[in-house]
């Protein structure tokens, strides 16, 4: 019998694009000065998860997110960085208000890609199989994914099914983790 994997999602802290409710997707914005709190704050709770690796996404953002929780776990604990993790890249809609009618529209089309980006499906098509790797080779471990709200929601649709309008309108605040076990 095989022991479960703890896989627990996190969105990387607040940034001034967060902050102002904009789309941002591939751009490398960093945390701003809240984040990086937000971030310290959080990584005192998952201290107590006993986290075996950290895998995160290249982006600035997320980097630094990962790297204030690794610091607060007792385990010398490694962070790898994984391309796969990177946010959706939005197009024309980069910068743009989350409010924005034509970003609401486009973002239920989950096939279709952002004019200039990739669609949700390009997402998965990246994430699914690093998600089938991390179940494989970290069976009965802890494993914390510090990576972006569009990744978050391809994460969480792989462990829980979701339907079209949930999926839609999922939501992670930062900092904010989820946490699955398979």
């Amino acid at each position: 019998m095989s022991e479960k994997t703890k896989v627990i999602i996190m969105r990387h802290g607040e940034t001034d694009y967060t902050a102002e409710n904009k789309v941002l997707g591939n751009k490398n914005v960093p945390l701003n000065e809240n984040g990086e709190k937000e971030a310290a704050k959080v990584a005192e709770k998952l201290a107590e998860e006993d986290v075996d690796l950290i895998y995160v996404s290249p982006l600035e953002r997320a980097r630094k997110t990962g790297e204030i929780v690794a610091a607060k776990q007792e385990k010398n604990c490694t962070s790898m960085e994984m391309d796969c993790l990177r946010e959706q890249d939005f197009g024309v809609f980069e910068g743009k208000s989350r409010d924005d009618a034509g970003y609401q529209a486009a973002k239920r089309e989950f096939f279709k890609r952002y004019e200039g980006g990739e669609s949700f499906a390009d997402v998965v098509a990246r994430v699914y199989p690093f998600l089938d790797m991390v179940l494989e080779k970290h069976e009965g471990k802890t494993i914390l994914i510090v990576a972006h709200k569009g990744v978050c929601r391809v994460i969480a649709n792989y462990f829980e099914d979701m339907e079209n309008e949930e999926f839609a309108t999922f939501d992670m605040e930062p900092c904010e983790y989820k946490i699955f076990e398979a």
